[in-house]
């Protein structure tokens, strides 16, 4: 049995903030309350109990992120899930949905045993989408039904964008039937010669083609389209550009007026706090999202931690080690993505965990892998950039990295109440310097960085999986 006390406490589910103590028993929040006394505890449950003293912390549903490789099977030397399944931890996450573009992929009924197997293992939960095509080549769909009956939680070809209009409406179609999200990696190659850089200072530096904002904007566009005319549960991965966080708000925009889902009236920029909103294409008007009306349409939308806190000019600084898929593109994309958090067009945050090892981020630019890892450094990256310049309360902060993620792929975890699951994170705002990683990969251009927010303690099924040192 654990006791938590004196801690702030933050449900995004329930609304719910404040000073609470927390009584854990059997993998199961089993009490909320201003104050429990352990003195009001019955001998039984007294025995073995364990406190932690959480004054001047803030307590939130464990984190849930919904877009992550682990590498395992095939690519063990970057990342595995038992050591994935650490860094989560270390991160605040408690539950974790895997990419399927592992060797093999993770099309068939095996592979997906063998990954939720591992996953079992662990401290956290981890969940796996499978392929939406078989072997990743975009040909073929996957035998959606059986993977999804076998364990698959959601379906994506992340990593690979899938090409085919009439197979992507086809998979959105068996999405729909089978009550399953397809994920969806938005960058058409036709456009690409150098990917992982912005086509823009970031080429020019390098003196290649880059990737320009075209690739991305152009299969949003189409399966916004088929997503719409489906109502399809879809989610747009990774948004790097403005005109993508455009397209997907007034596509979730449309499904709110054809479902005749009341909105409030649109807010002037005048009333809004922060200067950003200045650069926001010179709407003079913010329509917000509610998130209610948000989660009662299929269209989803993630960003990524590095994607709103980085531009371009990280890649010239430190080169492949700030390379990705898509790219870090220009300030004013960075302060779109803002946006679309801000007034819910963008109601994600996924990290993208892409671990890569040393010898392969040290190669040449256009050789060097794309990616980087992300689960130790999101939450710090969300209060620094997010919530200490006000564009989102602590409360909007969590919701995209708990509940929403989870009522996406329909899985019981994200929030805070009697009866729930005890998973938990606790943290701090207190300023911290990266320097390790529990990944088995370093692959962050965030190292050395000094960023507000801390985790003291993660708890998942009720147990201490991670603990601050000191």
């Amino acid at each position: 049995m654990l006791l938590i006390k004196n801690g702030y406490v933050i449900d995004p589910l329930s609304g719910r903030k404040g000073i609470y103590d927390l009584l854990i028993e059997n993998k199961v929040i089993k009490r909320i309350a201003p104050f429990i006394d352990d003195e009001d505890l019955s001998e039984e449950e007294k025995k073995g109990l364990e406190t932690i003293y959480a004054d001047n912390m803030m307590i939130a549903p464990g984190l849930v992120d919904i877009h992550v490789h682990f590498r395992d099977p095939g690519f063990t030397y970057k990342e595995d899930i038992y050591t994935g399944a650490k860094a989560a931890a270390k991160g605040g996450y408690t539950t974790v949905v895997l990419m399927a573009n592992t060797k093999p992929v993770v099309d068939n009924e095996e592979t997906l045993s063998y990954v939720m197997n591992r996953g079992r293992e662990t401290d956290i939960h981890v969940y796996t989408c499978a392929s939406i095509t078989k072997g990743l080549q975009g040909k073929e769909l996957s035998d959606m039904q059986t993977l999804k009956q076998a364990g698959a939680v959601g379906f994506t070809d992340d990593g690979i964008p899938l090409l085919d209009g009439e197979l992507a409406a086809a998979a959105m179609k068996q999405a729909k039937e089978l009550q399953v999200p397809l994920s969806f990696h938005e960058e058409n190659p036709e456009f690409i010669t150098h990917n992982g850089i912005n086509q823009g200072k970031a080429s020019a530096y390098f003196d290649i083609e880059g990737s320009p904002r075209a690739a991305e904007i152009d299969l949003i566009y189409r399966d916004l389209e088929l997503a719409t005319e489906l109502d399809a549960p879809i989610n747009i991965q990774h948004i790097s550009t403005r005109e993508g966080v455009e397209l997907v708000r007034q596509a979730k925009l449309d499904l709110i007026r054809k479902h005749q889902i009341e909105l409030p009236l649109p807010k002037s920029n005048e009333n809004m706090t922060d200067i950003s909103n200045q650069t926001f294409l010179n709407q003079s008007v913010t329509q917000i999202i509610p998130m209610k009306a948000a989660q009662s349409i299929s269209i989803h939308a993630e960003a990524t931690p590095h994607h709103f806190s980085l531009t371009e000019a990280a890649t010239i600084e430190q080169g492949a080690l700030a390379k990705m898929n898509p790219p870090l593109r220009t300030e004013q994309d960075r302060q779109a993505i803002i946006k679309g958090l801000r007034d819910n067009t963008i109601d994600i945050i996924a990290t993208d965990h892409a671990p890569h090892s040393a010898e392969e981020k040290a190669k040449p630019i256009t050789e060097a892998p794309s990616g980087i890892i992300g689960l130790e450094t999101a939450l710090p990256l969300g209060i620094t950039n997010l919530v200490k310049p006000g564009h989102l309360t602590y409360m909007e902060l969590l919701a995209k990295m708990t509940i929403n993620p989870a009522r996406l792929y329909h899985l019981d975890c994200g929030y805070i109440a009697e009866g729930g699951p005890a998973d938990l994170v606790i943290f701090t705002d207190t300023p911290q310097t990266i320097t390790s990683f529990q990944s088995k990969s370093h692959n962050s251009p965030f190292t050395g960085q000094t960023l507000s927010g801390e985790v003291q303690y993660t708890i998942c099924n009720g147990k201490i999986i991670y603990q601050k040192e000191g």
